[in-house]
């Protein structure tokens, strides 16, 4: 089991500041400026690494127009194929070196999705500090195994997987020698509605399978960014784009830069406020403790008045007799002149002696 990992300089585990990548996927439209632009937004906005796809349409698909090949279950790219689809979305090789470097240059870590053997190599020879494997891709076990076999932390996103799938993805990892597993319950549609995203999903992840865990989202927005943080996520992916109104492959469930760090914020206020299970109190809350409810003397009194509901209450603020006291004061004289405001005590009162006792 890994309770932890390391992706460049930035501890990965439960009580680490949560890791956010942001996915470029498709978003740089083919403009090799438009993806810098993106790495810049991106550190602009908080994020902790920057997440590249690295495949050309024919290392991840075949240039057929049969129907296997042909996209029509309901999604955004209705009616083309795979091929043509994956040849707009890619991200040139060439490219991705010196965005790779511009991400370093600005703090960030950049790795990316191998979609084949000759992907990982080349991102080896990049140095990346971890690999993505996308959803659709955790049943290919050679190349989980080979990304493994890197030694490099390895994050899963889980989006169309059954547990059987997961397992066999876990352990094909582990048998080759890397537990530095990350999987990311993750909704494989584009855009996901919130009711299929099953966060509760977050923590038995983590304990069924031993592994970290994180999200990998499409819904819009970050509300569920932020939801996923409670359960426990450790890392959150999203899609950064420059603007939805450009268009492009993946623009349509892709956050925009001012979105991208509202998210981040939120993220970072989330995990301050979940602190740790504790019923201790912080100076502030011991420092407001005096308004804590407690006895009051709230009418004048003279020697021998006896106390009742009216003079006697339970006001704030707490400097006081307790008010666990209240109902044995009740009936009793006091022995002293007693202002309204005067905070209750136990000297106040007669001590409680009966005839007989007098006598």
């Amino acid at each position: 089991m890994n309770k932890s990992c390391t992706i460049g300089k930035k501890l990965i585990a439960p009580d680490a500041p949560v890791y956010i990548i942001a996915e470029m996927s498709g978003n740089h439209n083919g403009e090799f400026h438009r993806a810098m632009r993106i790495i810049e937004a991106a550190a602009d906005a908080g994020a902790d690494a920057v997440k590249l796809q690295t495949y050309t349409a024919d290392t991840i698909t075949l240039d057929c127009n049969t129907p296997d090949f042909r996209i029509d279950y309901g999604s955004l790219w209705d009616g083309r194929t795979l091929h043509d689809l994956y040849r707009e979305a890619a991200t040139p090789w060439e490219w991705q070196p010196r965005l790779a470097l511009r991400a370093r240059e600005l703090g960030m870590d950049c790795f990316s999705s191998p979609f084949d053997f000759s992907a990982v190599d080349f991102l080896e020879d990049m140095n990346v500090p971890a690999y993505k494997i996308a959803s659709f891709e955790i049943t290919d076990i050679p190349l989980l195994r080979k990304v493994a076999q890197t030694g490099k932390p390895v994050i899963i996103s889980t989006g169309i997987a059954h547990r059987e799938e997961i397992e066999e993805a876990v352990r094909t990892c582990r048998d080759a020698g890397n537990g530095q597993i990350i999987l990311l319950k993750c909704c494989s549609a584009y855009p996901a509605p919130y009711e299929d995203m099953n966060l509760r999903t977050i923590p038995k992840l983590a304990e069924d399978f031993g592994c970290l865990v994180g999200l990998s989202d499409h819904t819009p927005g970050h509300t569920v960014p932020v939801a996923s943080v409670a359960l426990g996520a450790c890392v959150v992916e999203k899609h950064l784009t420059l603007s939805r109104a450009d268009g492009g492959v993946d623009s349509a469930f892709s956050m925009e830069p001012a979105e991208f760090k509202e998210m981040v914020t939120a993220i970072r206020d989330t995990e301050k406020s979940l602190g740790r299970a504790t019923y201790d109190l912080s100076t502030k809350q011991e420092e407001s403790r005096w308004l804590m409810r407690s006895l009051y003397i709230a009418q004048d009194l003279q020697p021998g008045d006896i106390l009742t509901p009216e003079n006697l209450r339970s006001v704030r603020p707490g400097h006081g007799m307790h008010t666990r006291h209240y109902d044995e004061m009740l009936g009793k004289k006091v022995n002293r002149v007693l202002r309204a405001g005067t905070p209750m005590a136990a000297e106040f009162v007669e001590d409680d002696l009966t005839p007989e006792a007098d006598a």
